[in-house]
């Protein structure tokens, strides 16, 4: 499997995903046969993306809670649900390892330009506090989580928002703002004059709050660069470096999309952490 990954390179785009998704199709069904959701589209805000699907383990009480944001480059992105898989594999890891998992819809660009991606966060995480409880979860012990745009999105979360209602974030191939603005960031930041002011780079590099950073090794280099500098920028600010974790024989795509198979390097660092900020 990981030749095959490797084999793909590091380009992004429809066909690399449809094979990502192949490579683990049949065990992400298994795994969606023994760990189903305990509730579905449950909304949470008032646009029809503001819906979420919950997994917790049977008899769950005052767990913690992991709140996991897909990805999608802002344009796109779904939470799965039993018949698909990727993105709810997470929250089956979550209730596997005894959390409760939160997987919500967002709102896309064009359409909801930033600073919609925090303000779904935000209102996700009212949300949770409000009615956690009532599914096992521990309301004051929040994980937020996310890949990709998702992972900007948590991000944007920290910097407008702070970090008094949650415990630790997990950042999965983002982009905080160390390297330039392409086209297609254009579609949610809006006029690159506004980029620098809009990208949650001084947030993340300066925050206290706990952070579990990862990357692919065949991640796209703008995604690796955006690590590195984000790794360098926390040992300057802080003197020390966060836990962090280069996931070796996967890319930008099988990075989440492999959570929950045999190969659990990446679930176990993410359930460490979450047990080690949370108790």
């Amino acid at each position: 499997m990981k030749d095959s990954i490797a084999a793909m390179g590091q380009t992004l785009g429809p066909a690399i995903l449809d094979q990502v998704k192949a490579l683990f199709g049949a065990e992400q069904s298994a795994f969606a046969e023994r760990v189903r959701a305990s509730a579905t589209d449950l909304p949470y805000g008032p646009h029809e993306r503001h819906r979420l699907d919950l997994y917790a383990p049977q008899g769950a009480s005052n767990a913690p809670i992991l709140i996991f944001f897909h990805g999608g480059g802002f344009l796109k992105g779904d939470k799965g649900d039993d018949q698909n898989w990727p993105n709810a594999n997470v929250g089956r890891m979550a209730a596997q390892a005894g959390f409760v998992g939160i997987v919500p819809n967002y709102r896309l660009a064009p359409d909801h330009q930033w600073p919609a991606g925090p303000e779904d966060v935000a209102a996700l995480i009212a949300w949770t506090k409000a009615n956690a409880a009532q599914h096992g979860g521990d309301p004051t012990r929040i994980v937020l989580a996310g890949t990709s745009a998702g992972a900007v999105h948590v991000a944007g979360y920290i910097k407008r928002s702070g970090t008094a209602d949650i415990r630790a974030a997990i950042l999965l191939s983002g982009l905080y703002g160390y390297t330039p603005l392409d086209e297609r960031d254009t579609l949610y930041y809006g006029d690159p004059s506004l980029y620098p002011e809009r990208m949650p780079l001084e947030a993340i590099a300066s925050t206290n709050l706990p952070l579990f950073i990862a990357c692919a090794q065949h991640d796209p280099a703008r995604f690796q660069q955006e690590f590195l500098a984000l790794l360098q920028d926390r040992l300057t600010r802080h003197g020390v470096m966060p836990r962090a974790m280069i996931v070796s024989g996967h890319n930008h795509y099988s990075l989440p999309m492999h959570l929950g198979t045999a190969d659990g390097r990446l679930a176990d660092e993410i359930c460490a952490f979450i047990q080690d900020t949370t108790n």
